[in-house]
């Protein structure tokens, strides 16, 4: 495909998409994108890592015009955009675009709602910009992914930018010019390091997508000007940032293909390769019982990324824990445990937890597919017992239901805000698309 245009063109389709034009499971799919969301930045609300950062730019704020969710500080737009962002995929609990490993919601749901506190939209127009920036950034991270992943970008950061600054133009109501500078804007502050995995940095990612999307719409819209070809530049976003490039994911089928609909949720609260070894663990350990206690070794094979991504063999943190499969494994056998509750520094230095873990082992298989995992186990008596899992709970093929996101959304939000609280704001949350405004959600969503 020509390299011309494509940055014009995700602009100008991104201007000219209505409501009526996204298909209704599209929608549907839309609303549970935001419902997860919402549930994960409450639950996430209180973690240290929230803590610090709102003590560190809350001097720095201008007027007080959003709240940040699960908390009773108020923000400025941006600022609460950035708290929000972090504090819903501080958990790694959110959503993910398989095809990328993509948590689109973060950068594009965390902008917008602090947007809309102060610029009135209804909550069908809401839905329609966020499927517009979870498209945007989900085509942009295929054309370029697993090359500009493997490089060590966190793709959540680099194309969530995107996201939130075609969202955000589109609740400003962007003009085709001023949106494809504002989706240059975004281009030149695409940015995210995978090294940082483990760490605070990695759910500021999302939030920094979320701040600076939000920003490059509001720049634009001042008359901010950036290059027209930011993306397919030969000194652009994906020519920079990759040695893949296919331009055809960005701009063919845009209303016809829409990868806003292939959303999916996790069931666990970690790195999402790790989530059929989490599920196969789970099934051994309903199966074994008592029996449990009498593992002598685990052994798993997985796809090669699941050990780059998550090989931590001795995590010292909660966070660290989200990318030891070896954690993960210990603590789903023996605690039936894939919840924020099982990526606790507590958790993880269980000396129980630490004693298994020690007897897992696990090696690399490019012949498995990233989201299989075969699980043999030893027991006590020389006994082995196998179980292969190809797609994990909360996959395409074995997706959560709209009751199991609730329960999710209340269980984490129940800590925070109360159940009775958690249950009346999911009740919210889920009328999103018929409300008259997406505002009170915001509010509503406040400790």
């Amino acid at each position: 495909m020509t390299q011309h245009d494509i940055t014009k063109r995700l602009a100008t389709w991104i201007v000219g998409l209505t409501g009526e034009a996204i298909p209704p499971s599209v929608r549907a799919e839309g609303v549970r994108t935001f419902v997860n969301w919402l549930g994960c930045a409450v639950g996430g609300a209180r973690h240290e890592t929230v803590d610090c950062a709102i003590a560190a730019v809350a001097p720095f704020s201008g007027p007080a015009r959003a709240h940040v969710i699960g908390r009773s500080e108020r923000l400025d737009e941006l600022h609460a955009a950035l708290i929000n962002g972090i504090s819903s995929h501080v958990l790694d609990y959110d959503d993910t675009h398989l095809k990328t490993i993509i948590h689109p919601a973060g950068p594009v749901a965390s902008a917008i709602l602090a947007v809309a506190e102060s610029h009135p939209v209804s909550g069908r127009d809401f839905i329609t910009a966020l499927i517009a920036g979870v498209e945007a950034e989900c085509r942009i991270g295929n054309s370029v992914y697993p090359d500009h992943y493997d490089r060590g970008w966190h793709i959540t950061g680099t194309a969530g930018v995107f996201g939130a600054a075609a969202a955000t133009g589109k609740l400003l109501g962007l003009d085709a010019r001023q949106m494809t500078y504002a989706l240059g804007i975004a281009a030149t502050q695409a940015s995210g390091l995978r090294e940082m995995f483990g760490t605070m940095c990695k759910s500021f990612h999302p939030g920094r997508a979320a701040q600076n999307g939000a920003m490059a719409a509001f720049l634009a819209k001042a008359g901010f000007d950036s290059s027209e070809r930011a993306i397919e530049a030969p000194r652009g976003f994906a020519n920079v940032l990759s040695t893949k490039q296919d331009y055809a994911e960005i701009v063919d089928g845009l209303g016809e293909r829409w990868e806003a609909g292939l959303n999916t949720y996790k069931p666990f609260a970690c790195g999402i390769v790790i989530h059929p070894a989490i599920d196969g663990c789970q099934q051994l350990r309903e199966e074994l019982g008592d029996r449990v206690a009498a593992i002598r070794s685990v052994d798993l094979v997985t796809h090669p990324l699941v050990l780059e991504l998550t090989g931590k063999k001795t995590p010292r943190t909660g966070l660290e824990g989200k990318f030891s499969v070896y954690h993960a494994a210990a603590a789903a056998l023996l605690r039936g445990d894939g919840s924020p509750t099982a990526f606790t520094d507590e958790m993880v230095r269980a000396p129980e937890i630490i004693d298994l873990r020690d007897r897992v082992s696990a090696r690399s298989d490019a012949g498995i597919d990233e989201d299989a995992v075969v699980i043999v186990l030893t027991l006590d008596d020389g006994s082995r017992i196998e179980r292969r899992v190809d797609h994990a709970i909360g996959s395409l093929e074995h997706p959560l239901s709209d009751a199991a996101i609730t329960t999710k959304f209340v269980n984490q939000s129940e800590p925070v805000i109360g159940r009775e609280t958690a249950q009346r704001l999911a009740d919210l949350a889920w009328a999103i698309d018929t409300a008259d405004a997406a505002a009170p959600v915001a509010a509503a969503a406040a400790a």
